[in-house]
Parts: structure tokens; sequence; C-alpha cells
């Protein structure tokens, strides 16, 4: 067997592959004796990586981007002229962050939700959901306000509970980029979201040197004590010098997790896999990418929501094309995607029977070109177009009066498309100052068709009132950006820059109905209990944000460095809530309006809001000796306040948070240790009845030893086994009920505990 070396940062998509259950998937490596590119693989020194001698591109000025660097050529490299020191320029802008494959392979070893990634950047931070199914927040702003693609690919809500959001269908291990880009950012990024872009990339194709194929395996079986997981990542690739066939994969499957407490805290397991094949042909300076994938999680539970998701699978094909001419470069991608999603109850954490379904697909093509103008300007266009159709219904149930004889349609031939199209001109001009100005127009265009109650009683007067409605809405939206970049020397650089961003509503805030309680309760991904009513007359978010960026650090970028960056963001018309108003026959009623210790009844609505934070972020490298290995100490902290203008604080924003984390590396050995610090979080939304929860700090340990092609790695999360509730958690729904001669609900006022200790444990061959 040989390594597979990978060039520098090529692009690939995302793929999800053939819903292949675990053990045929691994019978299907083993026999096929294919070679991985994880995260690990890539950045493992088992096997020394094997310098690719690729086919040459043809001539193009050095100012365009060139993927076979992981960073791009700088746009101004005059002769007898020093090379810029932040080659990608401003498409990067300095407050971006951005999550290696190896550091993705390494916290898998103690989750598999890869939206956790995102609390290890300073300002990010998780919705609380189900295992593998959190959703990403960014400087306080999270959910649909954070835009993610898998590989250029964009996924909508297939569940209005949103069960199923984009970084559940890739597992940690199959990361080999995440990069997130906050609020102020180009236009060429995307555009429909206000928060930020998280972009991951999975599994970039690897070309072999010399003749004939070359392969390697990748196989990573790993258990966590807290909830009894186990599971297995694989990845494979099979290459030779212009062709690359990579699989990536892996399932897990988990019990309830226990608090530090002993207490079980039900609705929590799950099982998932996901699967990947990726083709890719390189010819002549131009790269094809063909990827075909898919999902399945046969149970996930919530504790934070009412039902539970029984079956979800989905599957796509996502293509890819880059090219390099003498006049610049083009980069194309395409991509279908298709969701079938039911919801229900597990038993016997929750026992019931009220099956909710949705299908839904995604469908939707990117191009851009980026123009050498000159030896110091690039100008990139571009025009994107993305549409998704959501069907959801909920079935009769036998027997029941409230639920039957009718299926209840929900949202019936949901549509939502969007056209993009941007320009953008990037300036160099001289080695301190570079500049950068976009803009973009958006137009998003949604309708639905007629719906229906399970009956007339007491669905009938809601179902009229909504079908006697246009439905049609259309979005003009515009976005602009515009920063600047000084570098006055080899130590330091100073970042300011300014971004107006749009979000259309979704489907599920525009379209859900009903103002029946038992509606009102199925719908919401805020995970607090609370029932949710759309509003036909929505307005698109837009958020005017300012930020600056001073970042700190030795010439060569590897002893020290330190990054700060304030922030300020005015949001015109937020999508947030009011209590619903007061309506005859539903759950709106004048109690609803006043309540401020029980769950509550919301309608979206438009509200003025602002936010404002900092960021912090540095490491040094306390020593670097060959008796004594290198130690690094690094740390982060992020502050963020939001409120709206009339002073209801926002919702589900992270209290000031802190990690603080010790590195050391020996050899074949890699320890750490972190620190983990949040504050209470005392300033919580009026209108949902959020939930205040208390301070805490948790101390993580991870060990790793690395051996030829053999690597074990140990690890013990919450080392002290501290008992803490997440602040961004949402309520317990499962474990503490209200018992009255209706029977039992949910009890207001506990939030979800966090996981006690947990010793974590991976074993990962290569072959």
């Amino acid at each position: 067997m040989h390594s597979i070396a990978q060039p520098g940062a090529r692009r690939s998509l995302l793929v999800t592959s053939a819903l292949l259950s675990p053990s045929l998937a691994l019978a299907l490596l083993s026999a096929a004796s294919l070679a991985p590119t994880t995260a690990y693989a890539q950045a493992s020194s088992a096997i020394p990586p094997v310098v690719v001698d690729a086919p040459k591109p043809r001539p193009k000025p050095r100012a365009v981007p060139s993927r076979r660097s992981t960073q791009s050529a700088p746009a101004v490299n005059a002769p007898n002229t020093v090379p810029l020191r932040s080659p990608e320029g401003l498409a990067v802008p300095a407050n971006t962050a951005t999550i290696s494959g190896e550091s993705a392979f390494s916290r898998g070893l103690g989750t598999s939700d890869s939206a956790s990634l995102i609390a290890d950047i300073p300002g990010g931070a998780v919705w609380g959901a189900g295992g593998v199914s959190s959703l990403p927040a960014i400087n306080g702003l999270g959910a649909d306000r954070i835009q993610v693609a898998i590989n250029s690919m964009l996924i909508s809500p297939a569940c209005p509970n949103e069960m199923n959001p984009p970084l559940s269908f890739v597992n940690p291990a199959m990361i080999a980029r995440m990069r997130a880009y906050l609020g102020v950012a180009p236009v060429s990024v995307g555009g429909d979201y206000i928060g930020g872009k998280i972009d991951v990339t999975t599994a970039p194709p690897q070309f072999a040197t010399g003749g004939g194929w070359q392969s390697s395996v990748m196989v990573s079986g790993f258990f966590r004590s807290i909830s009894n997981a186990y599971g297995v990542d694989a990845t494979a690739t099979l290459a030779n010098k212009d062709t690359s066939v990579t699989y990536t994969g892996g399932w897990v499957r988990a019990g309830d997790y226990k608090a530090a407490d002993g207490t079980k805290v039900k609705s929590t397991l799950y099982e998932t896999q996901n699967h990947a094949l990726s083709i890719s042909k390189e010819s002549f300076g131009n790269l094809f990418t063909v990827q075909v994938g898919g999902q399945f999680i046969p149970y996930q539970g919530y504790v934070n929501q009412y039902m539970d998701m029984v079956y979800n699978r989905s599957a796509f094909i996502n293509g890819r094309y880059e090219g390099v001419f003498d006049w610049g470069k083009v980069e194309a991608s395409g991509f279908y995607h298709q969701i079938r999603h039911t919801m229900g109850f597990i038993a016997p954490d929750k026992v019931s029977q009220m099956p909710m379904d949705t299908r839904a697909s995604d469908v939707g093509y990117a191009l851009k070109a980026t123009f050498a103008a000159s030896r110091q300007d690039l100008v990139r266009v571009g025009n994107e177009f993305y549409h998704n159709r959501l069907d959801d219904w909920w079935d009769p149930v036998a027997g029941s009066m409230m639920m039957g004889p009718n299926t209840f349609i929900n949202i019936n031939d949901g549509r939502r498309s969007r056209l993009g199209t941007f320009v953008e001109w990037e300036r160099h001009w001289d080695r301190e100052w570079t500049t950068l100005v976009g803009l973009r127009n958006d137009v998003v265009w949604m309708n639905t068709g007629n719906v229906q109650g399970y009956n007339a009683m007491m669905y009938g007067a809601d179902a009229a009132a909504f079908n006697a409605l246009d439905h049609a809405r259309t979005d003009i939206n515009l976005d602009g950006s515009a920063l600047v970049r000084y570098e006055p020397d080899q130590l330091s650089q100073f970042e300011l820059g300014f971004a107006r961003k749009t979000r259309s509503p979704n489907l599920y805030e525009r379209y859900a109905w009903s103002t029946s309680g038992m509606a009102m309760n199925m719908i919401g991904w805020f995970g607090d209990g609370n029932g949710y009513v759309g509003n036909l007359d929505l307005k698109p978010e837009k958020s005017h944000t300012a930020s600056f960026t001073a970042a700190w650090h030795d010439p060569a970028q590897k002893v020290w460095e330190f990054k700060v960056t304030p922030y300020y963001s005015y949001v015109q018309d937020y999508i947030d809530v009011d209590r619903c108003a007061v309506q005859m026959m539903s759950a709106c009623t004048a109690a609803n309006l006043t309540k401020t210790n029980d769950f509550v009844f919301l309608r979206f609505a438009n509200h003025d809001a602002w936010l404002y934070g900092v960021n912090l972020d540095g490491k040094l490298a306390l020593w670097d000796d060959p008796l004594y290995g290198r130690g690094v100490f690094r740390g982060q902290l992020g502050y963020v306040r939001g409120q709206r203008t009339d002073g209801v604080n926002l919702y589900h924003v992270m209290p000031i948070n802190a990690k603080l984390a010790f590195d050391h590396t020996l050899g074949g050995w890699n320890n750490g240790v972190e620190l983990q610090l949040v504050g209470s979080k005392d300033q919580v939304n009026q209108v949902h009845n959020e939930l205040t929860a208390p301070s805490y700090a948790l101390v993580n340990l991870r060990s790793g030893y690395q051996w030829q092609a053999v690597r074990v790695d140990f690890g013990v999360d919450n080392l002290f086994n501290r008992h803490y509730v997440l602040p961004l958690g949402g309520a317990d729904l499962v474990d503490y009920r209200v018992v009255s001669m209706m029977g039992s609900s949910p009890a207001y006022g506990y939030n979800v505990p966090g996981p006690g200790r947990s010793f974590n444990g991976r074993l990962t061959v290569k072959f």
C-alpha cells in the first residue's frame, strides 16, 4: 500500500453515500481496498505524504487564486516586492475562523455532533437539540440566520422542529475543513443570511504520484461511557495521477446520557450513519468532482421537544468544476438533495401516537468567475439559484376525535426559490493596504397551497382564513460589503469592515397556520416548550454590521498570536415573536398574554434589534525543545449582548464564555487539558419565558499516542463530574411532569442538564 498525498486546497463537495448499513459499508471498504482522506489521515505522520506532480495548468495571472495551493496567490506580486502575508486577501476576512480536519477528527472523540465544533471558535455556540442535530450560533445569531454549505450544497429545514439541520449530514471525522465567516463577509460568500456562513469541505481529492493506482484505508472505532456510545468512522481512497475515488462515512449509536448526579436525561439517545462517495478527475488545469451520498437516522431523541425523530433518510448528487484559464478562474457547482422525514415518539421515554411526515427537496447551482483585471485588481462575479420544496402532513390517528378523521396539511407544496447575483472588486493598493467592495442582489419567491386540519370543528376557521389569503410573496433583497485591511509590518494586521446582510423568512415562519394549542406546540426549533404560528406578512431581516479586527503575531506565526474583534449589528425587522393575539376557539387566550411562569403560545413578528460584543483569541508557544517536546497555551473569549429596541432581550444568546487550554506534543504523544468557563445566563427573553442558567466550569483531558499505522486516543470530558445545565439547551420536556385529571404534561421551569463525566476512547488503524 502507498500513501496518497493531498495537493493543497482542493475544494470538493460533500456527499453522503448510499444508505449502507455499517457492516456492509465496512465490508465494501475491505473488499475494494480503498484509501482514506479524513482529517486524521491527512494530518498523521504515520504514513509520510508523497509530493504530487500533477498536470501543469495553463499559464495564469499571478493575481488569480489557484486551487493547487492551500492559499490563493497574492494579488500583488510584482518583481522585487515581498509577497503579502495574507495571500487569500480579503476574500477571507481577518475575523474568519477555520477549524482544520485534524481538529474536527480530534473533537470527534467526545461528540458525533458536527455543529458542536462551532463552539471551538470565539463567538461560537450551539442551540441544544438531538445528539447529532444541534443548531449553530455565531455572535448571538443562530439557526436559520447561519447559512451552512456542505461542499457548496445548501439544505433547508425539512421538519417543523428543524431536527435535520445541514451539519447533521456529516460526521466530525468526515470534515476536512470548516470555515466560519462572521457577519462582515464578502458578498461572494453567499446571500440570504445575517449571522454567519459556515462552509464545510469534506474529502478533498487526493491524487497519486508515479505510475498505476495507489490506495489506503483508515478505520477508526470509538466508545463514550456517558451514553454507552460506540461507532466507527472509515475513509478510503483509490487514486492515480489524475483520478481519485474516495469513500468516507461513519456510524454511531448512543443511549440516553447521564447528568453528573447520576440521573438519566431521557430522550437523548440516537443512531445515525452518513456515507459519501466522491469521484474526481483532473485534466490540464481542470478539476471535475461528482459525489453521491446519503444519510439514515432510524431514531434520535429530543429532550427539549414534544416529539422525536423516528425516521430520516436522505440522498443526493453533487457536482463541481474548477478551471484555471489565462484570464482567471471559474468555479461551478450544482446539486440535488432529497429528504424523507418522520416525527413520532420513542418509548419508553415518550409514549403516544401522532405521526408527522415531511418530504423535501433542494436543488441549485452556483457560478463564480474571478478575473485578474490588473496586477493589483481582482474582480469576482457570480450567479446562484436555489430552490426548496416542502410538503408537511400529519396522518389521522384512528379513534381520535382531536386528530381525525382527515389528514392535517401543515405545509402544502411549499416553495422557496432564490436567485442571487453579485459583483465584487478587491484591490491591493500596495504592500500595506487592501480594500474590497461588493454588491449583491437576491430575489426570493415563496408560495404554498391550501391547507386543512384534522377536522372542520377544531381547525376549520384557521384553515379557511389562511386559504382565503394570497400566499405568494416576493422579496427583493440588497446586500453590500466593504472591507479595508492595513498590514504595516510583519507583526500586525488591522481590518475594518461594514456589511448589510438580508434573510427572508423560512417556510414555517411564514406559512405555519393553525392556532390550535396542539398544532402550535409542534412548530418551533427553539426547544423552549412554547408553541408557534406563522405570519404571512413577515418582512425580511436586514442587518447592518460593523466590525474591527486587530491581530498581532510573530513573523513566522508559529510562536505567538493574539486577535481581538469588537462588533456591532443593528437588525431591522428582526424576526422574533409576540404573544399571539386573543382569538376564540384557539390557544391564544387572554391569560396567554400575561403568563410569566409557564409555556406560552407565540406568533412570529418583526422587531428592530441590536447586538454588540467582542471576541478574543490567542496562543503562545511556551517551549519547543527536542527533549521536552512542544507546549502551547491557547485561549479564547466571547461576549455578546442582544436586545430588541423595545427593551426585550433576544432569545438564546450565549452568556460570556471562555476556553483556556494547554497542548503538549512529544514524539508520538499528543496531550491536552482544557478549562471551559461559562458565565451565568441572567439576561433572558421575557416573551419566550426563557429560563435563567447558573455559571459553570468544566475540565476536559485528552491524550493520544501514534505508533506507525496505529493510533490510540483517550479522553475524559467533565473530569470533576460537575453538574450544570446547558445555557442554550432549552427546556427539559421529558424528565419532569405535571399530573392532572386530564393526564400528564411537561412541567415548566427545568433546564436540560449537561452530560456528566465521560471516559472516551478511540482506536485508529491505517493500512
